[in-house]
Parts: structure tokens; sequence; C-alpha cells
């Protein structure tokens, strides 16, 4: 039988090492706009199969967790990666969460922006136009049910497009549709390798010149871009030469502290990055915190709030990136912000045991738990299910 000294798994009798976070909810940040992506909550009793339609969510669970997240001040990016777009969460399921989510959002003030993109579209090869009538579907639903649209990077367009023209013309169609500006989506391969080569090229330098050139186009449209490449340089740099009222929404889990923090004030034409994260899911208290410090200009605190979390983010999204959410699904298990430790598609199982042990122990150390003596105790039965001796 294997057992936790076999699999070298952290503390095995998972007893709490630290006491909960008790700092209190507050509201938006004024020095930077935040966006967490958030997870949704599966139903664990409908008789699903990973191939199946995945429209079987708990929606209590999953709207409260958006409730969660504004509560602490941050905005919600809805049906994004992190709720398993296009890796389970299929295009009614997405529709419905985004009209559930934005009449939420109305309901308590928060903010919300959700993903418009190409997957209703069946598997298979697809032309130009039909691209983009299923672009312009998605973000008609997104703009009527009250969200701000961000347009995502499409796999059927990555297929499709000949040419860096084709993303230039497709963009810039969509963007003088949108009624008001939108954030662009630029996930880069580690998250999704059916995006290799988006925006017309493998070469980076070529396809920032082409997202540039679409930007320039209709910069009145473009409220931001969200950038997920982890590369911390070639962010700042595309930053820098966004036109001055265009954001930069950084996506890199491996590199927010200093990429929220930003170039030194002092140094001319100095720029910093706005967040739409997965990361801030699990981090929503911490990350809350830390911001509220950036907004009394305290820059160095901020950096030693958040600092910390990155050991644990680039735990969960360590190669392979894409399965990143079932670290985040595990941590809000343990939490408390939901009963069960399942998703759809059953993506509850592309992590190892190991993996997950070390994200507890991580994120313990954190003091993210709002009642350790729970997650130790959810802890330990995943631990028993999976056979290792307590």
């Amino acid at each position: 039988m294997t057992t936790a000294t076999t699999l070298r798994l952290p503390h095995g009798d998972y007893r709490p090492r630290t006491e909960p976070r008790t700092s209190g909810l507050g509201g938006p940040a004024t020095s930077r706009t935040v966006f967490s992506a958030a997870h949704v909550v599966a139903d664990p009793y409908a008789d699903t199969t990973p191939d199946g339609p995945a429209a079987a969510l708990d929606w209590d669970a999953t709207l409260a967790f958006r409730r969660h997240l504004w509560a602490h001040g941050l905005g919600v990016a809805e049906a994004m990666d992190t709720a398993q777009r296009g890796m389970g969460l299929d295009w009614p399921a997405a529709a419905e969460l985004i009209t559930r989510s934005a009449a939420e959002a109305r309901a308590c003030g928060g903010r919300i922006a959700a993903g418009a993109g190409t997957d209703q579209l069946p598997p298979g090869p697809a032309t130009l136009t039909d691209v983009r009538t299923a672009y312009e579907q998605q973000l008609a639903h997104v703009e009527s049910a009250g969200a701000q649209p961000v347009l995502m990077a499409s796999r059927a367009l990555a297929a499709t497009a000949a040419t860096a023209d084709d993303y230039l013309t497709l963009y810039t169609d969509l963007l003088r549709q949108a009624r008001e500006p939108v954030i662009l989506h630029w996930l880069g391969p580690m998250f999704d390798p059916a995006l290799t080569g988006y925006w017309g090229s493998p070469d980076l330098d070529a396809a920032t010149g082409t997202f540039l050139q679409i930007i320039a186009a209709h910069p009145d449209k473009v409220d931001g871009v969200k950038v997920s490449l982890l590369d911390a340089g070639r962010e700042a740099a595309l930053r820098r030469r966004l036109p001055p009222a265009v954001r930069c929404y950084t996506g890199d889990d491996f590199h927010y502290p200093e990429l929220i923090a930003g170039d030194d004030p002092a140094t001319p034409g100095a720029r910093f990055s706005d967040a739409l994260l997965g990361v801030f899911d699990p981090l929503a208290p911490l990350a809350a915190e830390a911001l509220r410090l950036l907004d009394t200009g305290d820059r160095a605190a901020f950096r030693a709030a958040l600092d910390p979390t990155v050991e644990l983010a680039r735990h969960l999204f360590a190669a392979p990136t894409r399965y990143y959410k079932t670290g985040v699904v595990l941590l809000a298990w343990l939490a408390g912000h939901q009963d069960h430790f399942t998703m759809v598609g059953g993506l509850h199982s592309a992590r190892s045991l190991p993996h997950l042990a070390r994200a507890y122990e991580l994120a313990d150390r954190l003091a993210l738990f709002p009642d350790p003596a729970l997650a130790a105790h959810r802890m330990r039965a995943l631990l028993t299910v999976h056979g290792v001796p307590q």
C-alpha cells in the first residue's frame, strides 16, 4: 500500500498550523481595477459523464462564491478559463452562468465582465464567417445581460485564420459593433495549446504588432487587454506601447505582484498593470488586503503582503498549466465555499494527490482558510479516500 511517506505528503497528520485570516471586507480598490476570474461549482448529484453537457451546476454555491468575491471588493470575470470554459463548461451553461451572475451583480452592486467567444461552433472546420457570427452572438448575449464583454481568444479562429489580416479584419469588425469598450483577451498556449500562433504568428513580436494594430484602429472601444503569457518582461513592454487610456489587465499568475505594483512612479512614462487573474479566486481575502495597502501608495507594503502568495500560485499553475482549476476548486472546498470536491467534466482528477496536498500546505501557511480545522478535516478525508493511512 502506498503510504504518506512514500508520497512525500507534507505534515501528514494535517493539523492546521495557522490561525484564519480575519481582515475585514471592503470596497473596490481605488488605485487598480481588479477582476478575479471565478470557478464554477458542479452539482455532485447530477448523473453526468465527462463528455456530456456541462449544465449541471450547483447554482446556489456558484453564485454565493461570486458574492464572496464582490464582498472583498473584487470584480468578477465570468465564464472565463477559470470557470472551465472549453474544459467542461459548454456555451449553453456559460450563457446561463453569464445571465445569472450579471443579475446577481446588479443586485449587490458588483462589477462584472464576461467572456464572449466562439465555443458554440461544432467540432471541425469553420469559416471566418462562421467564427464572426459566433462571436457576434456571444457578444450580444454578454451585452444584453449587462456585463462588460471580454473578447476571448478563439480556438476556432486560431484554426481558421490564415494570416494576421484575418485577425485584423475580424476583431476590427467586432470592436466596431461593440456598444461599450471591451477587454481583449490574449491567452497563451501554456493555458490552451490550441491557441498557439494567435494573432497570426507563433513569433510573439509579430503577434504583438498585430495585437497593437487592432487596438490602434479603435482605441475608444478597448477598455483594456488581458494578457496571460507568463512573461513579465513582455507584458511590461506591451503596456508601455498601449494608448494611455487602455489598461493592461495582467493575467500572469506567476508575476502578478510586480506587474500590479508597476514601474517606479518616478520613472518617465511609468505604467502599471491592472488585473484579471484566476489566482485571485483562492486569494481573494489576501489580495483585497494587499490592494488596500497599494491604495495608500505603499508599494512596499503591498509587495510584502502579496509576494508570499506567489509560491502557491506557481504551484497551482505548474505545467500542464491548463489544469490549475483543479487546485483552485480544491481550495474552495477546503475553505468551506462548497460542500464537495467534484468538478464538471471530471476535472477533479486532473491533478495528483501530492500536488493537492502541497496546495493545502501552502494555502494553510498563508492563513487562507476561514476555518483551519474544517480544512484539515476535509484534507484528511481526501487522503483517506485515496488510501493514505491516517
